[in-house]
């Protein structure tokens, strides 16, 4: 029997979350990958580590100082340093894993597509931004985006097989987070560190509050609307509190395909790292529906949940007001878990950031960067006026 040949890889974002859990697939398939790059922030004594077990040529981090102080613990290893561009766009990776945060995954997502790279996006403020020109880019170089997102590798997953005109509705999943029961009346007074304690999931904690918040699930239907094609008005939002059917897809006929596994991200990243194989691997817990007994479902409360009604507005504005919406929330965020803001302020910001903005239609590339910019700023100024 012929031995499969290992795909090389380039993981952006080793440190994070995603990039950690990735790993553990990468060593739940022994032979199936080879690193070929790591990038990094500025975990790195992580990074170290990870150079140290996966040797790959390429290491990228937060400054250059860092790469010499991962270089330096590469017992002899010649690895050199490479901006995530490069690494993306290189001629020995095969697959790039894009799950860094934030705008900073926007030119390796694009420069990876412009090598005809296949793309596996944990980056759902890639194609918020910039999705019109991310999956144009998608189509000239004829590559498959692989979302690695549960909600959307569910949707994905579903659409195996199926004729894209066939669509009726795309229902994207929510756990409701930490406050979903906690009364509107007092948000204002929880604190990063109950923000922090998701009911399902363990994820970064950017992702966490917004979770928190459901502004995620605002973005993920936006990041939906370009992935699938699919127009918002055709894209709902259920509340699930189990976190056990991650998305389903409802067909012209009345039929209903719906996508189930634990909670548990291995699983999605394992299925956008082997598609279109399906292998053993990631040692997750099986589900078992008996042991679970009741699924629960239920619409979101847009006074519970503000910043869903903001996003899914900007969705329908679209031009450059996503990118307005996810900046002004990534800088909302880090100053809520700084404690400069409280989590109410998120949504308050959120909203005077887009009143304030100058929109436009069909932002280029420098446009949609500008707008970043612009937002991050604005978001700043705010906050130092409410200081």
């Amino acid at each position: 029997m012929s031995s499969v040949k290992a795909v090389r890889l380039a993981v952006l974002g080793s440190t994070g979350s995603i990039g950690r859990q990735t790993l553990d697939v990468i060593r739940s398939l022994p032979g199936r990958f080879n690193v070929i790059a790591l990038a990094a922030g500025t975990n790195i004594t992580l990074l170290e580590e990870q150079v140290r077990e996966f040797r790959p040529r390429f290491v990228c981090a937060g400054r250059e100082a860092d790469y010499l102080m991962a270089r330096g613990s590469s017992d002899g290893l010649s690895i050199r340093w490479a901006e995530m561009e490069e690494m993306a766009g290189h001629p020995d990776v095969d697959l790039v894993i894009v799950a860094t945060a934030g705008s900073a995954g926007l030119g390796p997502t694009l420069a990876a597509l412009r090598a005809g790279k296949s793309v596996a996006l944990a980056n759902k403020e890639v194609l918020v931004m910039a999705g019109h020109i991310i999956t144009a880019e998608a189509r000239r170089s004829r590559v498959v985006l692989r979302p690695i997102d549960s909600e959307h590798s569910a949707i994905w997953q579903c659409l195996w097989g199926e004729n894209h005109d066939s669509i009726e509705r795309i229902v994207i999943t929510a756990s409701g987070g930490p406050f979903r029961d906690t009364p509107p009346h007092e948000l204002s007074r929880v604190t990063a560190e109950e923000a922090l304690r998701h009911p399902n999931w363990q994820m970064g904690q950017k992702i966490t509050v917004d979770s928190a918040t459901l502004l995620n699930k605002g973005l993920e239907c936006i990041e939906a609307r370009w992935l699938f094609d699919v127009q918002l008005e055709n894209i709902d939002v259920l509340l699930h509190r189990e976190s056990v059917v991650h998305s389903l897809v409802e067909f012209r006929d009345g039929s209903v395909k719906a996508q189930l596994g634990m909670p548990d991200m291995r699983l999605p990243i394992q299925c956008a790292l082997t598609y279109p194989e399906r292998l053993p691997g990631a040692s997750v817990p099986r589900l078992d529906l008996k042991l679970i007994g009741t699924l629960n479902f239920g619409p979101p409360d847009m006074k519970q949940y503000p910043c869903l009604g903001l996003a899914l507005e900007a969705g329908r504005r679209g031009g450059s007001c996503p990118t307005v919406l996810a900046a002004a929330d990534e800088i909302a965020v880090q100053h809520f878990l700084a404690g400069h803001i409280r989590f109410t302020d998120i949504a308050r910001i959120v909203s005077d950031a887009l009143n304030a903005h100058d929109q436009l239609s069909n932002p280029s590339l420098d446009e949609v960067l500008h707008a970043d910019a612009w937002a991050r700023a604005y978001t700043e100024d705010w906050v130092k006026a409410k200081a």
